[in-house]
């Protein structure tokens, strides 16, 4: 059955949280706003700052929120695909991936959940037209778009941002999916992913949106863990035609 003919799709937006307490606060009220019919999940590795109690208020007095507390710090890519199994486990029909700090604004999600009739993965995208990036220093552009050619080149994915987090997917495909035999853990998921997706046969649809870099906290990304994504995608690419 095709989403035209559903009354409502059931969605799962997952927010993948570490020490996002100040964030986590004011953006659960504004997906709200932005998007009531959808369910929200946070996925909290432990933060010592409190996020989880922060979430818990939340869940007291609003049905559609809910936490998925982990014990330990595992990196993104694992604590992405733990909201995914929970979300698969649920019966949802699509799943909303998006950042905890802002980066990823409330009002893009009506546009998405519109585009989702047309695609199997829709990405929101800061290189097409109409996107973009703010509050980048220039070496944060130059490597974000090196990034995205070395994923082109190894793994050729047919989408412009390949990198970003900001995605909707749809449950029936990820079925398709070896969710279990994923390789990164860390930065390098989002191309594994769409990797992973287009070998499925998913359909990949880009909406433009402005990233605009976080303003409370810090980023989480270091050297070590560009490293270890460089490597990861490198090692997809030589099982690319197997």
């Amino acid at each position: 059955m095709t989403d035209s003919l559903q009354s409502a799709p059931r969605i799962l937006i997952t927010l993948c949280t570490y020490n996002e307490r100040d964030n986590i606060a004011r953006l659960i009220p504004e997906i709200r706003q932005a998007a009531p019919q959808v369910d929200l999940l946070v996925v909290d590795d432990n933060s010592p700052d409190g996020t989880a109690d922060v979430v818990r208020e939340f869940q007291s007095r609003d049905p559609h929120v809910r936490l998925l507390l982990r014990h330990e710090k595992s990196g993104l890519g694992a604590a992405t695909l733990a909201g995914f199994h929970a979300g698969l486990a649920d019966g949802y029909d699509w799943l909303i991936n998006m950042d905890a700090d802002f980066s990823h604004p409330p009002e893009v999600l009506p546009r998405m959940i519109a585009a989702m009739p047309q695609a199997d993965v829709v990405i929101a995208s800061r290189y097409i037209r109409g996107g973009g990036i703010e509050g980048w220093p220039w070496i944060r552009h130059l490597m974000s778009r090196g990034v995205n050619l070395y994923t082109w080149l190894l793994l050729g994915i047919h989408a412009w941002d390949c990198s970003g987090a900001f995605r909707a997917y749809r449950v029936a495909k990820l079925c398709d999916i070896p969710l279990d035999r994923f390789r990164s853990q860390g930065y390098a998921f989002q191309e594994e992913m769409l990797f992973r997706c287009q070998r499925a046969g998913c359909r990949l649809l880009e909406i433009p949106f402005v990233f605009v870099d976080r303003a409370v906290g810090q980023s989480k990304i270091n050297r070590r863990e560009v490293v270890r994504a460089l490597w990861d995608i490198a090692v997809l690419g030589f099982t690319r035609g197997r």
